[in-house]
């Protein structure tokens, strides 16, 4: 599970000694776990695609705060921001592309909207962006 992945790369982070990374982490971490509470008090598990979408969320704080520091002409400060998107960015699986998209969408016996949306959302969440999903399949 992708949640206990990054709590390994954390410590491995921590035994080498990459302050920034293991911060980074941390951080990520601690805002996986918060959706990981909120979860269990609704008797519902942690999942991948919850822990993909606390990292797509702290990308997007991260870019938001760099932009602020580049007004600003702090530059320490967005090569430190960059380093952590990076991190970040690394750990979120690749985007599915239109063919791939494609392809599922003409393998699935019922090629209605809600269907498709219904089966993308359940088993490819995080891995797709949904308005990428209903343009390819306006298409076909």
């Amino acid at each position: 599970m992708l949640f206990d992945t990054l709590k390994a790369e954390k410590i491995v982070a921590m035994k080498e000694r990459n302050k920034e990374k293991s911060d980074t982490l941390g951080v990520v971490i601690a805002k996986a776990m918060l959706v990981k509470v909120e979860k269990r008090a609704k008797n519902e598990e942690l999942t991948d695609a919850d822990v993909i979408a606390v990292l797509q969320k702290s990308v997007k704080e991260l870019e938001d705060e760099k932009l602020g520091h580049e007004k600003l002409g702090r530059t320490e400060q967005v090569a430190s921001l960059n380093n952590q998107i990076e991190i970040v960015k690394s750990y979120i699986p690749a985007m599915m592309s239109e063919e791939e998209i494609k392809q599922i969408i003409l393998s699935l016996p019922d090629k209605s909207i809600g269907a498709v949306m219904k089966t993308f959302k359940t088993e490819y969440a995080g891995k797709v962006e949904m308005k990428k999903v209903q343009d390819v399949l306006k298409s076909l």
